[in-house]
């Protein structure tokens, strides 16, 4: 199996610094992968890992934050043994990450307060194991309807879930930007996690809340689903942010799956291949 991947990062109209970062990753292999353009990548026996990170803590070095994340993750899951499960890989190089991050912190005054949002994605075999904390996010698109596979943890998700706010809108509300935990920013870390099973021509898409405030689901679907390449995609949807202000730091990954035996069937709805192994409710 293989995935063919772009992606784009850029700092938006209004902040002076990108703390935003991302990794895609063959562990089989030493050194991250440069993505220039749209890059077929093979998935090897380790898998493949992608991963954005939202930094948080301007002055407090978000960028920082968020390179730890990712770094930390990566080189984790390389290391993790092969007969390790993917489940159990996954979130222990999630919950290493949060140390890394707070003790960074607790190292230098200047780090202090910094943090970082987390949506990773570990591709081995047919299935991609999903690890979230904080509210980037990723999306599956199949058979031209896109889906939300992660859920933000934040106070807005909990009024909506709790039926105190309505969903459409959500994103005017003072709340959506009320995250309930960060990597680094607490003594525990809280991962969510998810299991879906790959099918031929799947997309999966990983962003930061710099996309998501100023572009809706639907229209994500519009952009990527007539795109000839996937890097023109992440490119129309990061202009499109920016258009609309730019508010944020803005990061689109895109990763088409091929190569896999399963073809897409008509009983093959996405919430029929898809399961939530622990919810951050649950912790």
């Amino acid at each position: 199996m293989y995935l063919r991947v772009a992606a784009s990062t850029d700092v938006g109209r209004v902040r002076k610094g990108n703390e935003d970062a991302f990794v895609v990753a063959n562990l089989d292999e030493d050194a991250p992968a440069t993505v220039s353009g749209a890059r077929r990548i093979g998935v090897g026996e380790r898998g493949m890992l992608l991963a954005v990170s939202d930094g948080m803590g301007g002055a407090n070095a978000g960028e920082v934050a968020s390179k730890i994340v990712v770094d930390t993750v990566h080189r984790t899951l390389a290391e993790a043994p092969a007969s390790t499960s993917r489940r159990a890989a996954l979130n222990a190089a999630v919950e290493r990450a949060h140390r890394a991050v707070k003790e960074a912190a607790l190292e230098e005054k200047k780090y202090r307060g910094m943090g970082a949002t987390l949506t990773a994605v570990l591709v081995r075999g047919d299935s991609a194991y999903i690890a979230e904390v904080g509210d980037s996010r990723a999306y599956l698109l199949r058979g031209g309807v896109i889906k939300q596979l992660t859920k933000d943890q934040s106070l807005a998700q909990v009024l909506i879930d709790k039926g105190a706010l309505d969903a459409a809108r959500a994103e005017d509300s003072p709340f959506k930007n009320v995250i309930l935990q960060a990597m680094g920013r607490s003594e525990r870390v809280k991962v969510a996690l998810a299991r879906l099973s790959l099918r031929a021509r799947d997309c999966l898409l990983l962003c930061s809340d710099g996309l998501t405030r100023h572009v809706s689901d639907d229209e994500i679907r519009d952009i990527v689903l007539p795109a000839k390449r996937l890097d023109a995609a992440c490119k129309a949807l990061v202009d499109l942010a920016n258009e609309r202000g730019g508010v944020d730091n803005i990061t689109v990954m895109l990763a088409g799956v091929g190569g896999t035996r399963e073809a897409v069937r008509s009983s093959d709805r996405i919430t029929r291949t898809f399961e939530v192994l622990k919810s951050f409710e649950e912790e």
